[in-house]
Order: C-alpha cells, then sequence, then structure tokens
C-alpha cells in the first residue's frame, strides 16, 4: 500500500531541490532499474525513451508530478542523488554488534577537526536506522566534482558526493527509521574537508609523443573524441564521472596541441548533455578535466 507520510517526505526534499528516486520499500536498493546494464533489454519504459541502459541517478527527480506518480503506487523508500542535488554527504557510522569497540564516525571527524583548528559547523542531520548520522554540506561551487568515498578520511566516516547517493529521511530500512535531527539548510563544506576529499591531481610527467605512419594523426585525434565521448553517452551511470575522465583524456591533446579547446569542448559538451547531466554541471567537469589532462599533455606525430 502507498503511504501518505512517505509521498509527502519525497516532495519535501525535491522542494529543496533535491533530487530523489524510489528505493525498494523498507530497503537501501534502487526500485528502478529492476536490472543492470548487461542485461538491458530496452523494454524498460525509460530505457526505452532514452535510447541506452538508464541507471538511478538520472532517473532522480525534483519535478512533483513524477515523485507522485510513483509514490501513490507502494511505500517506496526515498534515494537523494548527491551529484545532482549538489550534495556532498559525510556518513558517520557507528561499531556494530553486542559489544561495540573503537571509535565513532563522530569521534574520527572531532578528531580530524581538531587537527585542522576547525570545529563541525551545524548542517542538515540525519539519524540512520543503525544510529549512524549523516550530515548534509553544499558541495562547492568551485573546484573538481567531488566523489564518494570510503575510509579516506578515516575508521567509520564515509561520503557520497557525486556518483553516490544516501537513504533519505522519512525513509526506513530493516523497519528502522531515518529521522532528520537538524532540521536546517545545509551548509557549505568546509574548506579543510574539501580540501582532504579533493580527488589526487595527476602528476606532471613529460609530453607522450604518439607516431602514426602516413599522415594518420587527424583520424586517431578524431577516433579519440569518439570514443571518449563514447564513454559519456553509453554508460549505465556515473556519467559525470566518465564525463571528467573524458575531459582528461582530451585535455591531454588539447594541451599537446593536437586537437582544439573549442572542437574537444563541444564535443563533450554534446555528450555530456545527451547523457541527461545539466548544462552548467556539464561546463565545469569539462574545465576541471581540461586542467587535469594540461598537466599530462599528448603528442600525435605524423
Amino acid at each position: 500500500m502507498p503511504n501518505a507520510d512517505l509521498l509527502a517526505a519525497a516532495l519535501a526534499h525535491a522542494e529543496r531541490g533535491w533530487h530523489v528516486f524510489p528505493l525498494r520499500p523498507d530497503d537501501k536498493r534502487p526500485a528502478f532499474p529492476d536490472h543492470t546494464a548487461d542485461d538491458c533489454t530496452g523494454r524498460d519504459p525509460r530505457c526505452r525513451a532514452a535510447g541506452r541502459h538508464l541507471g538511478w541517478e538520472p532517473r532522480a527527480t525534483t519535478d512533483p508530478d513524477r515523485i507522485r506518480r510513483a509514490w501513490s503506487t507502494r511505500p517506496y523508500g526515498i534515494g537523494l542523488a548527491c551529484g545532482p542535488s549538489r550534495l556532498v554527504v559525510v556518513d558517520l557510522d557507528v561499531p556494530k554488534g553486542d559489544a561495540p569497540t573503537g571509535p565513532t564516525g563522530l569521534d574520527t571527524l572531532a578528531k580530524l577537526a581538531a587537527a585542522h583548528a576547525a570545529g563541525v559547523d551545524a548542517t542538515y542531520t540525519v539519524t540512520t536506522g543503525r544510529g549512524g548520522t549523516h550530515l548534509y554540506y553544499r558541495h562547492p561551487a568551485d573546484g573538481p566534482a567531488l566523489r564518494n568515498t570510503a575510509g579516506t578520511l578515516g575508521p567509520m566516516v564515509d561520503t557520497r558526493a557525486h556518483g553516490g547517493y544516501v537513504v533519505a529521511a522519512g525513509s526506513t530500512v530493516a523497519g528502522r527509521p531515518y529521522t532528520v535531527d537538524l532540521d536546517t539548510d545545509p551548509a557549505p563544506l568546509p574548506a579543510w574537508l574539501a580540501a582532504l576529499l579533493a580527488p589526487a591531481p595527476l602528476p606532471p610527467q613529460r609530453p607522450v609523443m604518439v607516431a602514426l605512419p602516413g599522415g594518420r594523426e587527424r583520424a586517431y585525434v578524431r577516433t579519440a573524441v569518439e570514443r571518449e565521448c563514447a564513454r559519456v553517452t553509453d554508460a549505465p551511470d556515473h556519467h559525470n564521472d566518465n564525463l571528467y575522465r573524458a575531459a582528461v583524456a582530451l585535455g591531454q591533446l588539447v594541451a599537446g596541441g593536437a586537437l582544439s579547446a573549442d572542437e574537444a569542448s563541444t564535443a563533450l559538451e554534446h555528450a555530456g548533455i545527451s547523457a541527461g547531466l545539466r548544462h552548467r554541471a556539464v561546463l565545469r567537469t569539462i574545465a576541471s578535466g581540461f586542467k587535469a589532462g594540461a598537466a599530462r599533455p599528448r603528442k600525435v606525430a605524423a
């Protein structure tokens, strides 16, 4: 049976600009799609409309009509896609078992904050079904797209950003509710945390020379552009991650003089938008990838 409280919670999250999608009732797993990219037959209506497999992230939405249609049929849990929502969620876990020992995620975060002479600012906070804590922060407007981490910050601390999702408040998992502990706007991700979570830059290296016989350099470059665009459009999900990797690869060719920045940017821009990414996010990701690729230029010689 549908649950009016879950529908209301999903609509409330969407009103904040957070992109939501259905989870299996009382479960953490996405309800849709019910198949992997390898098993996609194209019969799923959303996959068929897109002309490719469509994972949970591009299905996430803020459209109230779509949300009402979904949550009026079954008591779906609420998944919140962090990347499209421009959120970084810090997941503070607690030790499991009958006699839990060791630091909690909150202990680890407090220790990190103290080491950086900083505090942990109040932000939108959810208590998870198992007694952990989700701290919601706004993704930095500048810098690289942050991605998921597991234990990078220390014991019992994970993060969810681009390519990741969390179970949102109002849901239950195994009968345990996710509840709002502090209902306020998400604070900006602290600069010291953003620095710790930023992907490691590519080390500067000597330019790579690709030698091709018979003046085939242009064909090589064209194939490279097509391959990298297909990396974005053909992927089942994690489109922004794939766009970043493609931008790094083509950015190397731009830095080496084999490809113009305009040509590469235009091709990647079309690929990102075709994959369902927002235009402004696509431009930011391309710029970030080009910057990383410039550190490792790749030249093509006839």
